[in-house]
């Protein structure tokens, strides 16, 4: 008989986070890594499905979980079609868009993969929560400057959500009801209008907007940046997707995105380092100005999430700029793996419903296409 367990897996470019729930308790947890030379005989993401998922199936072996034991199993939403929030099942349609690729390629997109073979093998339901590609825009949201390209929503609507969700639950507020700026800070740093429970605009990490990070460029002088692309003659689909996404940010000026190698450079009075920190801070404190005007000025408190809301001094320094426009909160790390399970737990218990892959996407396809 099954131990109402939910299996939880969240795919990284190199690691793959598995955690079981029952209800709402976390029974085990495990961050699986995997070598560059292991991950480099593959030519596509998706190629590393049975790849990961032999790694998977011998880990729960190790643990002594059975496949009796489980009732659902869910992975982390992946690049597809622009969807409203909420919790989905996975669908053929939806197998067919991670694994082409079409909408993008991330190694979140072998979330729902990975959950679909695992269901498929244990008889149960498969699910995604909060996919990245959550889109709740509001219409002027879109418009970028250029007919020929529209803004896109791709941010950490996962976590951002949950961070969101627990502090408004600490302060006793309804998420549903207040106005949160809500800033992730991870590998990407983004930013997120939350109204009364829907992200009305967010900083596209993954396409260089917003403020950089570790390894991201955050926004770049366009002109300036396509010339240099130009001279350089990038490869879009390798060299630019560095360019913008895993070589850039505190990568490019220290060759290493690891904030704490970085803090000692500070710390020992390093004036570079020390010039390139306040930036970082200085340009997520002037994007939470932005979106304070998003909410115009209607801002029930801010949230600073991911793993450098660790970083104390980053913290005080986004503090500085900002406390004026509203309290501040820092829920530091993330709450990916029990915002998935609860995603789940939420549909388990009949308190919410699973979502439909085409039909939502093509609710949020026929409202930007009034706009677009």
């Amino acid at each position: 008989m099954a131990n109402n367990y939910v299996l939880v897996i969240n795919p990284g470019s190199t690691t793959t986070k598995i955690s079981i729930y029952q209800n709402e308790t976390e029974l085990a947890f495990e961050e699986l890594r995997h070598e560059a030379q292991e991950l480099a005989q593959f030519s596509r993401l998706a190629d590393q499905l049975d790849f990961r998922y032999g790694i998977i199936t011998k880990f729960l072996q190790q643990k002594n979980f059975s496949g009796s034991d489980f009732i659902a199993v869910v992975g982390r939403g992946g690049l597809l079609r622009p969807i409203t929030g909420g919790t989905y099942r996975v669908s053929s349609a939806m197998i067919i868009d991670l694994t082409s690729g079409r909408y993008g390629v991330h190694a979140s997109n072998l979330g729902g993969l990975l959950a679909d073979k695992f269901a498929a093998a244990l008889h149960i339901p498969a699910y995604i929560v909060d996919s990245v590609v959550t889109d709740e825009f509001q219409p002027v949201a879109y418009i970028s400057g250029n007919a020929a390209i529209p803004r896109r929503s791709v941010f950490h609507a996962l976590n951002q959500k949950a961070a969101a969700r627990a502090v408004a639950a600490e302060q006793g507020w309804q998420y549903d009801e207040k106005n949160l700026i809500v800033v992730h800070m991870g590998g990407g740093v983004t930013v997120g209008a939350h109204q009364h429970g829907r992200v009305v605009d967010a900083t596209n990490g993954l396409d260089g907007e917003g403020p950089f990070g570790p390894n991201r460029t955050g926004a770049l002088p366009g002109l300036t940046t396509l010339q240099y692309v130009s001279d350089q003659k990038l490869n879009y689909a390798d060299e630019v997707s560095l360019f913008v996404g895993e070589k850039a940010g505190l990568m490019s000026y220290f060759g290493t995105q690891n904030l704490d190698e970085i803090m000692a450079k500070v710390k020992s009075g390093n004036a570079f380092a020390k010039l390139v920190f306040k930036a970082l801070a200085y340009q997520i404190a002037k994007e939470i100005g932005v979106f304070a005007t998003v909410l115009t000025g209607q801002v029930d408190g801010i949230v600073l999430t991911g793993g450098m809301a660790f970083n104390d001094q980053l913290v005080a320094l986004i503090k500085q700029r900002t406390a004026w426009i509203a309290p501040i909160f820092v829920h530091p790390g993330q709450s990916e793996m029990a915002a998935l399970n609860h995603g789940v737990q939420l549909v388990l218990a009949g308190q919410a419903k699973a979502k439909d892959y085409l039909t939502e996407s093509q609710k949020v396809a026929q409202k930007q296409a009034k706009y677009l």
